[in-house]
């Protein structure tokens, strides 16, 4: 084709009198050189242009009258506009080596220049693919919460690291295998700079192989200030989204290396636990009085098993000789013991506490804040607002039926009991 081209042009100087004008040739080269290239240039455009319109118009045709969901994928992250560059550059790059047949080392250059854009266009689509690709594997139920995009990273630093060493073979003429062969020297350097990614990487597949977090999990990681769901887990990082609505970004190496908890049990689980104690003052615990008895009789979940147990008791009593002064000996209810009954009938009746799942109410040892008598259950609700609500609605139970046991709640001395003693002084 340079043959052809170089006759052509010399053709215009050629006269059957006079014969071949080299000098006015040789003078006005690089005029045809000039226009050749930009000719060259307008005609890869246009071509571009062409290609491009014709391949996305295809694609759209084929993307609107198809029910799957990966072309779609592929047109959002724009693949086929990659691949509409590749021909238009492989033919820039011979078309500019036709163009410069007059200078041969200038082409060598040029040729180059387009190898280059070919391999840095080649890495375009296959990012823009990889990332189609995660997208599409993401749409399938059983990977929608796997870690993908580290995957995907991790082939696309390998990819770009021989995209990169590919044009500096180019740029040097020297083959890919020299540069290959130096990177033994710049190991450790290699090492030290991309150490995050090989932990992340790392990381990464140890998290996806036992399991331990998925996309949308509830994490919470005091370390670093994290309690939300997981947004997104890629090569280094993992996004987490706080629940007052702040990003948390921790190394992806973190959730091997230091400890965190993973919400996904409760919330697979069959309700979401409550474990709160409320403190009653020591000194308010005393056995039932027949008048207390009497009272909380009256309380439908109570009156059954306070006749049962007071006439167990009353026959224990009698049978081992705990009457009249000696009756402290025996055995007696307590106001406390009622209340802790009473709470477990409380619960086991609340529609929204799951009987089935552990439930109890346990007293704590007794410390400077009084006596804790811990609620221990589980709700049928695990979403959050609907949780705070039953619990706040046990709890709020509790504080108004305590003082019916003739029991009270332990406070700390405030400002105005303070006042109060003053004044009796």
């Amino acid at each position: 084709m340079k043959e052809i081209l170089e006759k052509w042009i010399k053709g215009f100087y050629t006269t059957q009198l006079d014969g071949f004008n080299e000098q006015l040739y040789n003078d006005q080269i690089y005029l045809w050189i000039i226009g050749l290239i930009f000719s060259t240039l307008i005609f890869s455009a246009l071509f571009w242009f062409v290609s491009r319109t014709i391949i996305l118009q295809i694609v759209h045709n084929f993307a609107s009258k198809s029910k799957a969901t990966w072309d779609d994928h592929l047109m959002n992250n724009r693949v086929f506009r990659g691949l509409a560059f590749l021909v238009p550059l492989i033919l820039l790059g011979y078309l500019l080596e036709i163009a410069l047949f007059a200078y041969p080392s200038a082409s060598v250059y040029t040729y180059r220049f387009a190898e280059i854009l070919l391999l840095l266009a080649s890495m375009t689509i296959l990012n823009r693919f990889l990332n189609a690709l995660c997208d599409i594997i993401s749409d399938v139920e059983a990977y929608k919460d796997k870690p993908i995009k580290s995957f995907t990273q991790v082939i696309k630093i390998i990819f770009s690291g021989v995209i990169v060493i590919l044009i500096l073979a180019v740029l040097s003429g020297k083959s890919p295998v020299f540069f290959l062969t130096s990177l033994g020297a710049v190991s450790a350097v290699l090492l030290l700079v991309f150490k995050d990614t090989i932990l992340g990487f790392v990381g990464s597949i140890q998290l996806s192989t036992n399991d331990m977090i998925r996309k949308g999990d509830w994490v919470t990681m005091q370390k670093y200030g994290a309690d939300g769901d997981v947004e997104e887990i890629n090569l280094t990082t993992v996004k987490v989204r706080n629940f007052d609505r702040t990003i948390s970004t921790i190394p992806t190496y973190a959730f091997i290396s230091d400890s965190f908890i993973n919400w996904r049990g409760m919330m697979e689980s069959n309700g979401r636990r409550i474990k709160r104690a409320v403190h009653l003052q020591l000194d308010f615990v005393r056995f039932a009085s027949p008048e207390l008895i009497t009272k909380l009789s009256s309380i439908n979940v109570l009156a059954e098993f306070i006749s049962i147990k007071q006439q167990e008791i009353n026959s224990y009593n009698e049978s081992n000789g705990f009457t009249g002064d000696k009756v402290i000996s025996g055995r007696q209810q307590t106001n406390l013991g009622l209340f802790r009954k009473y709470l477990e009938f409380y619960l086991k009746n609340n529609p929204s506490i799951n009987e089935k799942m552990t439930l109890m109410v346990r007293q704590l040892p007794p410390s400077e804040k009084g006596i804790p008598i811990e609620v221990y259950c589980f709700t049928k609700t695990k979403e959050w607002v609907d949780y705070e609500n039953v619990m706040a609605d046990v709890f709020d139970h509790i504080f108004a039926v305590i003082s019916f046991f003739d029991l009270k709640c332990f406070e700390n001395p405030t400002g105005a009991d303070i006042k109060s003693l003053g004044n009796k002084i």
